[in-house]
């Protein structure tokens, strides 16, 4: 693994999520200069999460071995009943050194500076942080780093850069937009109970909604307005229901040269609660094209980098792309369907390989004449499978995930390492 993770020192960084101690070791291998994550007790996931606070101290270990950064999220909106709670794990994260605490509430801050004063504390987007002046007065406080609100647009971030050069700032370049400013919403909570600032949320706004009478007719249209007849909102409904809120996902593959130029020090993916495969080809993705526009060389090869690695994230289920907030405008909506349909579909894990035996552990259904693809952390490599076998070595047509167990594939590609991943072409 080490070997794979053989890098030159980048003026850059890239920030991968990761929801899991595998999901971590994958955003690693898969070129993440640093990862964050955090136990669901105070973080902005608390479903699939697998962090405790045991795998998390051995994590931030493993992370530091392979000489990358690892930091803590700690950014929910704290309740009374939290603050017990967090002073006990801020004890415990003074113990185990994180790179850094992500916060957002003025009360952690406060606490963070008690109980782990010599923390590095970067500020969460959630906290909004939309131009210059707040940004300074968050500096004063002992912030390091501020992660911009998710609204603000390039020409923002060049003159917050100006204003504050010695401040570090990051921001999302990929992956989920929220309807709501910077993730703060109440609808969750109103409909479920469930509280998005406290890292519960349901995400509501993407749920398929019907009339009581769609069933009787293929589309429905009606114009809904507001009480004085000011505003208007078309909604159509076919048989696939209607989308109200479902914003595309964000994808700023094409401008990190631009933000980077303008003061941009940590560019981050957003996907905790993605697959492996997700989060490997998001990360492999950036990690090219950061490396490309961070060497001298011809605008027409980085062009030809960004292409190729747009092509791979158009590969991944998602809800289709757009550049949010970036370039001044507002970001895009689908309203046809709750994600774009790709034709590649994640397969399974090489957990090891004897000479061209590839040990596996299969997510989706793979079947012998399946046409096959390995992705790795330099490219994708074709292959097909000679033989397919179940965990008691016998010859099989098709293998299933769910149940525990292992397979073997036979190829001739002996040269596959774990923590590559193989996928298969699926209709659209």
């Amino acid at each position: 693994m080490k070997k794979m993770l053989k890098r030159n020192n980048q003026a850059v960084e890239l920030l991968a999520p990761a929801g899991s101690p595998d999901k971590m070791r994958y955003a690693l291998v898969y070129g993440a200069d640093a990862v964050y994550a955090g136990i669901p007790d105070f973080s902005m996931r608390a479903r699939i999460n697998a962090f405790t606070e045991e795998n998390l101290e051995k994590a931030v270990r493993e992370a530091h071995r392979l000489k990358k950064k690892f930091y803590v999220t700690l950014n929910i909106y704290a309740h009374n009943h939290h603050l017990a709670k967090i002073k006990k794990h801020l004890q415990f994260l003074r113990r185990i050194k994180p790179d850094a605490i992500i916060l957002s509430d003025p009360g952690i801050l406060s606490l963070v500076k008690q109980y782990y004063p010599k923390a590095e504390i970067h500020l969460s987007t959630q906290a909004n942080a939309t131009n210059a002046e707040a940004v300074k007065f968050w500096a004063n406080q002992g912030i390091k780093r501020i992660i911009l609100a998710r609204e603000v647009s390039l020409s923002e971030i060049k003159e917050i850069h100006q204003s504050n050069p010695g401040v570090e700032l990051e921001c999302f370049v990929h992956g989920a937009m929220c309807m709501s400013y910077s993730g703060r919403c109440i609808l969750s909570k109103w409909m479920t109970g469930r509280s998005a600032n406290l890292g519960d949320c349901v995400q509501a706004c993407r749920w398929r909604y019907r009339g009581a009478h769609s069933a009787k007719r293929r589309t429905l249209a009606m114009t809904v307005e507001d009480e004085k007849g000011e505003f208007e909102i078309d909604l159509e409904e076919d048989e696939k229901g209607t989308y109200f809120f479902n914003s595309k996902d964000l994808n700023l593959l094409a401008h990190l040269d631009e933000l980077k130029k303008a003061g941009v020090t940590s560019f981050k993916i957003e996907g905790r609660n993605k697959s492996v495969f997700y989060l490997a080809v998001a990360t492999r993705a950036y990690r090219k094209v950061i490396d490309q526009i961070q060497v001298k060389g011809s605008k027409s090869k980085a062009r030809k980098v960004i292409q190729a690695q747009q092509r791979e994230l158009n590969s991944l289920v998602h809800r289709g792309y757009t550049t949010g907030f970036l370039l001044g405008k507002e970001p895009e909506h689908n309203f046809d369907d709750s994600h774009v349909a790709t034709r590649r579909q994640f397969v399974g894990e090489v957990l090891e390989n004897k000479k061209g035996l590839l040990k596996i552990k299969v997510h989706n259904a793979l079947r012998v004449k399946d046409s096959i693809e390995v992705v790795t952390p330099n490219r994708n490599i074709p292959f097909r499978i000679n033989s397919l076998y179940n965990d008691k070595m016998e010859k099989i047509a098709s293998a299933h995930g769910g149940h525990g167990k292992g397979y073997f594939l036979k190829t001739s590609l002996k040269t596959i390492k774990p923590f590559s991943l193989i996928c298969k072409k699926v209709k659209a």
